[in-house]
C-alpha cells in the first residue's frame, strides 16, 4: 500500500517506477471503509463475517472490479 498526496502524484510515482496502475482510493473512502469494516470489532458478541457479506459492504460502497472481488 502506497499513499500518496494527488493523482498528479500518483502518475508521476508510477511513471519514475515503470508501473501499471493499479486500484487506487481516496483517503476519505479508505477512513470510510474502515468505519464500516471495523465498527462491531470490539463488541463482545463479534464474529468473522461471511465472505457475502464482507462483499456486500465493499459493493455498498462503491467497490467493484476486480481488486475488490472476495
Amino acid at each position: 500500500m502506497v499513499f500518496l498526496r494527488s493523482e498528479e502524484h500518483l502518475t508521476r510515482w508510477l511513471d519514475a517506477n515503470g508501473w501499471e496502475p493499479g486500484a487506487t482510493i481516496t483517503a476519505a473512502k479508505m477512513n470510510e471503509l474502515a468505519r464500516v469494516w471495523w465498527w462491531t470489532r470490539l463488541d463482545p458478541g463479534w464474529r468473522p463475517r461471511a465472505p457475502q457479506e464482507s462483499q456486500a459492504i465493499l459493493d455498498s460502497l462503491g467497490l467493484s472490479g476486480e481488486f475488490w472481488q472476495l
